[in-house]
């Protein structure tokens, strides 16, 4: 049996011969109980099996390959991999790291849970043999700099889902060569569909799913209201339904670790830990774990943790607007387009808000989930509950609670929790899934009651493209119309990065797309913020006459331009707190500063319509959100994006209407906070909200401190405002000054009297970050693409080179001559510099010509001689990964 991970291998296996002989010496019962407790029913039996035995055995084995040639891809040599031989026994011994090795003899398992392995990995407190792939300037380190280092440590090029991807084609190949094990697999497999063919029964009459489904599809299917949305564009053309709109996102297993708890500022997160309303802290090192192994996941599609059976009970947790309703109301219409034919095969899908069984709860006209989808006037249909509880019994149903951070009082969400919990009890094989948003979330009790946890992702790029793809094929007619639209809102998205960030949330898509339906997108940020936040301030319609009963009160007093200004104090309020910024902010300071907002135009009734609005505000999300999940209310910005804008704003406002600020007051805001990257987005909007003579000012004072202790950021963040300026010719002295300080950066290496304190660090760094400060704050400059291309051929820096390669590909891609540049930097760069686990300049050459050009002809050519001649034996492993996946496309 020649299995994929030892074809074409020439060493010999360091870690594989040590684990068998542990495992002849030990008894297998356990192993095999573990791995196969999932898909086989009569484990106890199985586990005497020689036949099974041995499966897990050679499953070991080859896991056990599988992590070794992983660990040669770093170029350890034999005493290193070595040093791995006694952290791996301990990991193998795992009952959690055997289960999840098991889930590869699952029927049509595609994925392993790395997430699992990682976390697992990271927890053994051993120490780690050797730091990998340090770069040269390690030689002048001190000794104890290399000491102490966590074994959870693999090298940087480590990849959990390759080990798993390999892992689980020998398991294929296990399974294929083992008859006694196949014969016992498939007979539970079928075992198992025949018990499920067993309890279908025909449907009661009473039971009337078709009815159901008809009142989903009523309910949920045209649920986008985009009129709502957009009272300027009139109708739409074309009817924009979930089903056909929707993009599945990605999802990160987040079991061990809830990162935006940790986005919190410190004294916020100090204040709410006390009350137990997030988790305890954990140490930097740990943090630095759970960070890292999150980070490190590989990303799966929602729709595939929801298929996957490991998954029973399901948490999604995302941000406000990131699509977490979105996704239960297209499963249950998925579900809902059924054929009559095919409803029997099928498990009922039961969509449940949370919000409005809370509330059917507190009128009490039901005290259970069954009772509320039988009785409640306000469901969709009712579905006998006696029926509803058989099917439950024989788990032909997904449930899905929708919004348990809707439920506001601390009190009635546990009450809900602990029902969630008794519902998964009384019905133990019906798949479950409850959505929250993530902040302020309390995970242990739904962790401890078997729930795996799941964050959904930002969109990739190309979600995104899907997305405006399809949005423009539903809801336009005309396709020259269409073509133009569509081609405006892609252009707008690919010149910026922070419109790029904004575009990966589905909410702030959708803005955009409306957006682009009415005008073409700002060029600039500051402007696509402003008309963006107009959009949903518009939906902030709050009728102050009708709510306070006051006929004295203008209707219309809290129009566009209030409500501007509210949201200005508050991101205002939120950073003046304290100088971390951080997107939340108490009720209470919520509503004293809508009060001191609308003093001046309500008098005394301002009071108690602020405390209105602030009721509206846990009801509905606007530009402003309400944070559940707390003991205390809190509210957030929609997206961290428009607490940035808006604190901007205020500062602008300040200067420019109010007068409170002068350019000194601007200034001395840049000095307060250049140091901090929470804060240089704010800082980069004030500089493109301003006018340039002024900006120019600013620009001035960033240039004349020294910024070396902090790594130069007051220079690139120079830069970056530079990209903001609308008019670079009235600011062109100082701009081109600027220039030729970030190129000096460039050879930031050569320098040597450095005071920075971690020097061997930067050295590298600051070249390269400088290289790319000038290709995209002056890529239209005629002088920076000639001075890009002598940096990559002609440096005498590999790590100039590379980077100059690195920004010629992303910015200059359809430039005449690149191309060529690409293909003599991938034969002739005379790289000799020791290997620094980042790859050197003809590896990012030729990974950018495969990535550009894969269709060329001559990419292939030039991957084909790289694997076979190159006198890198780094870049010829390279070259031949990427030739076999060339060839299989």
């Amino acid at each position: 049996m020649v299995d994929p991970v030892s074809a074409g291998l020439g060493l010999g296996w360091l870690l594989v011969g040590p684990i068998l002989q542990d495992l002849a010496k030990a008894a297998l019962d356990d192993y095999v109980k573990d791995f196969f407790k999932d898909c086989i029913k009569d484990v106890e039996g199985l586990a005497k099996k020689p036949f099974a035995q041995n499966a897990v055995r050679e499953a070991i084995k080859y896991f056990t390959q599988c992590f070794e040639q992983e660990l040669q891809r770093s170029h350890l040599d034999k005493k290193q991999m070595q040093q791995y031989l006694q952290p791996l026994r301990q990991f193998l011994k795992q009952p959690d790291v055997r289960q999840v090795l098991g889930t590869a003899f699952q029927a049509n398992c595609k994925y392993l849970d790395t997430g699992i392995l990682a976390l697992h990995w990271q927890n053994l407190r051993l120490q780690h043999p050797v730091r990998q792939n340090l770069p040269t300037f390690t030689r002048i380190v001190p000794a104890n700099f290399l000491q102490e280092q966590p074994v959870s440590s693999l090298p940087d090029t480590f990849s959990w889902e390759q080990v798993a991807e390999k892992y689980l084609k020998s398991v294929k190949l296990i399974i294929q060569h083992n008859a006694e094990l196949r014969q016992i697999l498939n007979t539970n497999q079928f075992a198992s569909m025949e018990r499920s063919l067993a309890r279908i029964a025909p449907i009661p009459a009473k039971f009337n799913l078709a009815s159901y489904q008809e009142g989903l599809r009523e309910l949920y299917e045209y649920s986008l209201n985009l009129d709502n949305l957009d009272k300027r564009s009139g109708e739409y053309e074309g009817k924009l339904t979930i089903k056909e709109i929707f993009i599945p996102q990605n999802a990160r297993s987040c079991q061990e670790y809830l990162p935006k708890d940790y986005e919190l500022p410190k004294e916020i997160q100090k204040r709410l830990r006390e009350r137990g309303d997030i988790a305890a802290e954990v140490s930097p090192e740990d943090l630095e774990r759970h960070q890292k192994a999150y980070s490190q996941q590989q990303t799966r599609s929602v729709l595939d943790v929801i298929d996957d059976v490991t998954y029973r009970y399901l948490v999604i947790l995302g941000d406000p607007g990131s699509g977490k309703s979105t996704l239960l109301k297209y499963l249950a219409l998925q579900w809902a387009k059924l054929s009559a034919n095919d409803l029997s095969l099928h498990p009922i899908h039961l969509l449940i808000e949370l919000r409005k069984y809370n509330r059917s709860q507190d009128e009490k006209k039901c005290d259970n989930f069954l009772e509320f989808i039988e009785r409640d006037s306000s469901r969709i249909d009712h579905l006998d509950k006696n029926i509803l509880h058989e099917w439950l019994q024989a788990g032909r149903a997904v449930v899905m609670f929708d919004g348990l951070d809707e439920v506001f009082e601390l009190e009635k969400r546990n009450r809900i929790i602990d029902q969630i919990h008794s519902f998964t009890q009384k019905y133990p094989t019906v798949k479950t899934i409850v959505t929250s948003r993530v902040i302020g979330y309390q995970q242990q009790r739904l962790k401890n009651a078997g729930f795996h946890h799941f964050m959904l992702q930002d969109f990739e790029p190309e979600q995104i493209q899907d997305f405006i793809q399809k949005w423009h094929d539903l809801t336009l007619i005309d396709r020259l119309k269409k073509a133009a639209l569509l081609e405006r809102l892609q252009q707008a998205i690919a010149a910026s990065n922070s419109i790029r960030e904004l575009a990966g949330n589905p909410l702030l898509l959708t803005m955009m797309a409306i957006l682009n339906r009415n005008q073409e997108l700002p060029r600039f940020r500051a402007k696509l913020y402003e008309e963006a936040s107009k959009v949903l301030l518009h939906k902030w319609d709050f009728e102050v006459k009708e709510k306070l009963n006051n006929d004295r009160i203008d209707p219309y007093v809290i129009d566009e331009e209030v409500k501007q200004s509210i949201c200005g104090r508050i991101a205002y309020t939120m950073q003046s707190s304290g100088k971390q910024l951080g997107n939340i902010i108490s009720r209470e300071d919520v509503r004293q500063t809508i009060t001191d907002s609308l003093s001046g135009l309500m008098g005394t009734g301002a009071t108690a319509c602020a405390k209105l609005m602030v009721d509206q505000l846990r009801d509905r999300n606007f530009i402003l959100c309400f944070l559940g999940g707390y003991n205390e209310d809190y509210f957030a910005f929609v997206h961290r994006t428009f607490l940035e804008y808006f604190c901007a704003w205020e500062f602008v406002r300040q200067f420019e209407k109010q007068k409170t600020l002068d350019i000194n007051g601007l200034i001395e805001v840049f000095r307060e906070h250049w140091r901090d990257e929470s804060w240089h987005e704010v800082l980069r909007l004030m500089a493109g909200m301003l006018d340039a003579n002024f900006t120019g000012q600013i620009l001035e004072y960033l240039i004349g401190e020294n910024g070396e202790a902090d790594k130069f950021s007051n220079l690139f963040l120079a830069a970056q405002c530079v990209s903001e300026v609308k008019n670079r010719n009235e600011i062109a002295a100082i701009a081109s000054q600027l220039r030729e300080r970030v190129k000096e950066l460039t050879k930031y290496g050569n320098i040597t009297h450095s005071t920075h304190p971690e020097y061997h660090i930067v050295v590298y760094q600051i070249p390269r970050q400088a290289v790319a400060a000038v290709a995209a704050t002056w890529k239209d400059d005629p002088e920076t693409l000639p001075w890009l291309k002598q940096c990559a051929q002609s440096d005498d820096d590999s790590h100039m080179r590379r980077a100059a390669v690195q920004e010629l590909a992303r910015g200059w891609k359809d430039e005449p001559g690149i191309f060529e540049l690409l293909c003599d930097v991938a034969i002739n760069d005379p790289f000799e510099r020791e290997y620094d686990g980042q790859g050197n300049p003809r590896q990012t050459a030729l990974a950018a010509m495969i990535k550009l050009y894969p269709d060329r002809p001559q990419t292939l050519e030039l991957v084909r001689d790289r694997a076979q001649n190159d006198s890198d034996e780094r870049l010829r492993e390279f070259a031949q990964k990427k030739l076999a996946e060339l060839e299989r496309e």
